[in-house]
């Protein structure tokens, strides 16, 4: 069920992401990539501990979720910093 919204999710924002694509340079497009790449790569990081997790119990598998929810969450500052510059990049299309 989780992979199934987060599938939906992902899926919404890239539709969302292409209606704004039309408005940025290829320089800010090209940084909103990478950007949405250490996303993805942090996200099945944070899978792969996940599923590791499921395979333990106890304080293992606690441990191991909230190490999942960090890398998780580090992945997501490290893209949210890098879009942000990205939009700073310039103003006008090309």
């Amino acid at each position: 069920m989780r992979t199934v919204f987060k599938g939906m999710m992902l899926a919404g924002v890239a539709v969302l992401g292409l209606g704004l694509a039309g408005c940025d340079s290829k320089k800010e497009n090209a940084a909103e990539d990478q950007a949405a790449a250490v996303r993805a790569s942090s996200d099945a990081a944070a899978d792969t501990i996940d599923a590791a997790a499921d395979a333990t119990s106890g304080a293992a598998e606690d441990a191991m979720e909230n190490k999942a929810d960090a890398v998780r969450a580090a992945g997501d500052k490290k893209a949210d910093a890098m879009e942000d510059k990205a939009d700073k990049m310039d103003k006008t299309p090309e």
